[in-house]
């Protein structure tokens, strides 16, 4: 069994290696695409909000509404991609708690 010093170091030591995850999970980018990829967005892993890119044959004034649900898609595609490694590269580290 674990003394309490030795408990405390590995919590420190997970502290720091989940806080570099962190770090270089911030620094990626993510990017969703709607169908046919007419709207693209990008997030760095902190769901900052990057760019926004249309493709010139989806900008129709007549027809808004489907830029919109484009670019929704876009959006929750690349958010969605951001949760799961999210979950992917933090959720490692709940294993590992010596407690």
């Amino acid at each position: 069994m674990m003394n309490m010093q030795q408990m405390m170091k590995q919590a420190q030591k997970l502290q720091k290696q989940m806080e570099k995850s962190q770090a270089e999970l911030a620094a990626t980018e993510f990017t969703g695409v709607s169908a046919q990829e007419l709207v693209s967005v990008r997030f760095t892993g902190d769901k900052k909000l990057v760019a926004i890119d249309f493709k010139p044959e989806v900008v129709d004034s007549d027809d808004v509404e489907t830029l919109q649900e484009m670019t929704i898609q876009a959006v929750n595609q690349a958010l969605t991609k951001i949760d799961e490694k999210t979950q992917k590269t933090l959720g490692a580290f709940a294993g590992k708690l010596p407690f």
